[in-house]
């Protein structure tokens, strides 16, 4: 029995080689529908994997509070007057403390005060942010430690001069030495660094659709000693009573050219950067949000000089959005197996009238219906199985050339492969059906008499 499947499958096997060309062009149904297939889900594989990261970058179940800073706009008249007079602190240290004291699903709260400024050492100067934070910032955003520890009790009592270096500082400014108890000089003052983050991955993209930094180049200092040793926006200094008596003699000034370029800057009166609340449970977000957004309200005197967002629900409605895509993606890669399978069948059935001669042949000589099925059966196969070994080769060619030309992140999974190829092999077997009984229901002698 096995002698005869293996005289089928040789018999099928020349055929195909005597007729390459017809078989590389039924084939191409398949190649293109598998490549297809592989192509398209290394790209939502490889856009779900980058939400995912973005998910880590954002952290879980968090609620993220920013200052609005605008222009001041001034009308003339009553009204103008009535507007000038509203007053909001800013968003402040006592907003935090207040927020997870009244609100009881706020499990952690992480104010974050942010300066652009410099970092000198060893002769080398570049740009950077400071990053005023305390502990828990850490344990929300998920940071490890490289190397050195967390900032204690100690540093966060007095504003102490120390700080913790992303990777990317510390390859900048140490790449051969340990940077633990080694001194950077950070804008005007000089700090310690005890501890260096792990890197973290951060695409363009992470960067630009999410609004973060690139932690790995930030320098982070308890908020404490931003508050001590370089900027308190709370409080009321000489300068600030200055500038207000100059915008209060602007604004008595009839010339609108002068009231413009002397009254309408663009100043930041709030005490914090950004200030993300860790909920309980994720259900719980919008709830929150909402309540948080009117005690701010009630707080900042009725001037909404804040927005209130929830990172986390964007980023899963974009990953629901990118997985319906997926599904379209993989529909229409489908298809055009589909149309591949249906292929190799009118090709087959063109195939078998073109070879009836053959077929009665081979009926008179010995040969069984079966033998007849199993040959046409083979060749279905062989097509599809050599079309989807073409296909998984360009397919995985696209998703690289796409990577690297694109710069769209492809993710190449096993299972995409296996699905795809076992696919194309399940189509050459039921499409080839039809044509191999066909071929075996003809008649020896009508066969060997057809012209």
């Amino acid at each position: 029995m096995s002698e005869r499947v293996l005289a089928n499958f040789l018999i099928a096997l020349e055929a195909l080689i005597s007729n390459r060309t017809r078989s590389l062009l039924t084939a191409l149904g398949i190649i293109f529908g598998v490549a297809a297939v592989i192509a398209m889900l290394a790209i939502g594989n490889g856009t779900q994997q980058e939400l995912n990261e973005q998910m880590k970058l954002v952290g879980v179940n968090n609620i993220v509070v920013e200052p609005i800073v605008e222009q001041r706009e001034e009308s003339t008249g009553e009204q103008g007057r009535r507007e000038k007079e509203k007053y909001s602190p800013g968003l402040r240290l006592a907003d935090a403390e207040a927020l997870i004291e009244v609100i009881p699903n706020i499990r952690k709260v992480s104010p974050e005060i942010i300066l652009d400024t410099y970092i000198i050492s060893n002769g080398i100067r570049r740009s950077a942010k400071l990053v005023g934070v305390e502990p828990v910032y850490f344990e929300i955003f998920n940071f490890e430690l490289l190397e050195g520890r967390m900032f204690n009790k100690g540093h966060i009592e007095v504003g102490a001069p120390v700080c913790i270096i992303g990777k990317g500082i510390k390859n900048r400014f140490f790449p051969t030495e340990n940077a633990i108890g080694k001194k950077l000089k950070v804008g005007p003052r000089w700090l310690e660094v005890v501890g260096v983050l792990e890197q973290r991955l951060i695409s363009d993209q992470s960067v630009s659709s999410l609004g973060i930094r690139d932690y790995n180049m930030d320098v982070y200092t308890p908020l404490q000693t931003v508050l001590v040793r370089y900027e308190n926006r709370d409080l009321v200094t000489a300068s600030d009573i200055q500038k207000a008596n100059s915008r209060a003699g602007d604004d008595d000034d009839d010339d609108d050219d002068e009231n413009t370029s002397g009254s309408n800057r663009k100043t930041n009166y709030h005490q914090l950067d950004r200030m993300v609340l860790q909920v309980d449970k994720t259900e719980m977000l919008s709830s929150v949000a909402d309540v948080v957004a009117r005690l701010l309200e009630r707080k900042h005197f009725q001037v909404v000089d804040y927005q209130v967002e929830i990172p986390e629900l964007l980023l899963k409605q974009q990953r629901r959005n990118n997985e319906l895509f997926n599904y379209v993606l993989g529909a229409i890669a489908g298809i055009s197996l589909l149309v591949g399978g249906i292929g190799i069948m009118n090709i087959m059935l063109a195939s078998v009238l073109e070879r009836i001669k053959e077929i009665g042949l081979r009926l008179a000589l010995g040969a069984k219906k079966k033998d007849i099925i199993y040959q046409f059966m083979f060749e279905s196969v062989l097509i599809s199985i050599s079309g989807g070994i073409l296909g998984v080769i360009l397919g995985v060619s696209l998703a690289y050339l796409v990577s690297n030309i694109a710069g769209i992140n492809t993710v190449i999974s096993i299972s995409s492969i296996a699905i795809s190829f076992g696919v194309a092999a399940a189509v050459g077997l039921i499409f080839g059906i039809t044509p191999a009984k066909r071929a075996a229901s003809q008649s020896p002698i009508n066969s060997l008499r057809y012209e």
